[in-house]
């Protein structure tokens, strides 16, 4: 047999004469190292790793078994297959030994035809669960993959459905890649700070983060002539214009008949129907109050909002950024969740980074506000 391919086993034997007929018998077919005690075992085991140990169990200064505990309990070494090969023969001590890991006990003296059978016996099984765990491996990649191409596509066909309410919006543009930074960072910080932590912690954030690109879906029912007006909305019109909330809901839950992915979904509709409710109780479409609003609705409202204020619309020109910080935190109490403005002016300038480099510009998040330019953060 080439001798590249052949197996390593290591002879851990104190007597001489055992390891000398022991490795007569099986070098025909595998390599073998033979070693005296334990701790020569451990200092081998630093250099190579055997397909599998051949162990005795009387030994001075440390036994089979003490050996093969610290084999199993060592992460690295836990995987190698162990046979005690000793002159104890009773049943006490092999189910011992089977017990602490062994995968067979041969009593000695044995035969050395008997030896080799019962090792190649051993030795295919091994090969076997290797392959066995490479297969299952690779089908959990396999899985992984097509996993991640349904998420990707799941995505790419949110991330367009949502780009096109934008476009109707007429917005400059950016908006939902902006509002899923703003809320990573928010919910990053709850996380790191343990505000709300119960809550977060149960959350996918990944599902969450992708959801959210939804939660204007429901202006896609909306008039052009009110999403697109360069001036205050009339009573009617703002009325017409809450319904989006509503109506996005409706969308979400169309969707929910014809498929099971419940979680995403769910995320998806709380941003939809809260992202318009506010602190105090004065928002749309439940009037929820405080801690009613689901805390993601909350999040959102300090996202939208920031973004809707450094950014260019057909009715106002975009604030700077240190002027919408500064009504958000006018807002603590009544529009938002104070503890999340106090998160949110924590990390104010990550805002403002994500804003100048996905779109808001520095022409936006920090320039001035022109003059004349209507203060409304927007038609909703």
């Amino acid at each position: 047999m080439d001798d590249a391919k052949r197996k390593t086993i290591f002879m851990v034997d104190d007597n001489l004469t055992n390891l000398t007929v022991g490795k007569s018998a099986l070098l025909g077919r595998y390599k073998v190292f033979t070693i005296p005690s334990g701790k020569k075992l451990f200092e081998m085991l630093n250099k190579t790793t055997p397909d599998m140990i051949l162990l005795d169990i009387e030994m001075p200064d440390m036994n089979g078994y003490e050996i093969i505990r610290e084999l199993k309990a060592n992460i690295e070494t836990a995987h190698i297959p162990v046979i005690f090969l000793t002159a104890r023969s009773d049943s006490g001590s092999e189910l011992e030994g089977l017990s602490l890991g062994a995968i067979d006990y041969i009593s000695k003296p044995f035969s050395p035809p008997l030896l080799l059978k019962r090792i190649e016996v051993h030795m295919l099984v091994e090969e076997q669960k290797k392959e066995l765990e490479n297969y299952n491996d690779n089908l959990q990649f396999m899985v992984d993959e097509k996993t991640k191409t349904v998420l990707d596509l799941q995505n790419a066909i949110l991330k367009t459905v949502a780009e096109l309410v934008e476009c109707r919006d007429d917005t400059t543009g950016g908006h939902i890649e902006r509002t899923q930074n703003y809320l990573r960072i928010l919910i990053d910080a709850l996380l790191t700070e343990g505000i709300y932590k119960e809550q977060v912690s149960g959350w996918n954030i990944e599902f969450l983060l992708q959801s959210s690109q939804l939660h204007d879906v429901g202006k896609i029912a909306i008039k052009d002539c009110i999403l697109q007006k360069p001036a205050k909305l009339t009573e009617e019109e703002f009325n017409e214009m809450k319904t989006h909330t509503l109506f996005g809901i409706k969308v979400i839950e169309r969707i929910q008949e014809n498929t099971t992915e419940a979680t995403f979904l769910e995320y998806a509709k709380i941003f939809a129907s809260t992202h318009h409710e506010k602190w105090d109780g004065s928002g749309y479409p439940h009037g929820l109050k405080g801690e009613e609003i689901p805390l993601q609705g909350r999040l959102m409202a300090i996202a939208d909002v920031y973004d809707a204020l450094i950014s260019e619309r057909p009715y106002k020109q975009p604030f700077p950024h240190e002027e919408a910080v500064s009504i958000i935190r006018d807002g603590s109490g009544s529009h938002f969740d104070p503890y999340l403005v106090e998160v949110f002016l924590k990390h104010e300038q990550d805002f403002r980074e994500v804003a100048v480099n996905l779109g808001g510009g520095e022409q936006n998040a920090c320039r001035p506000a022109e003059a004349g330019g209507k203060k409304e953060v927007s038609h909703d």
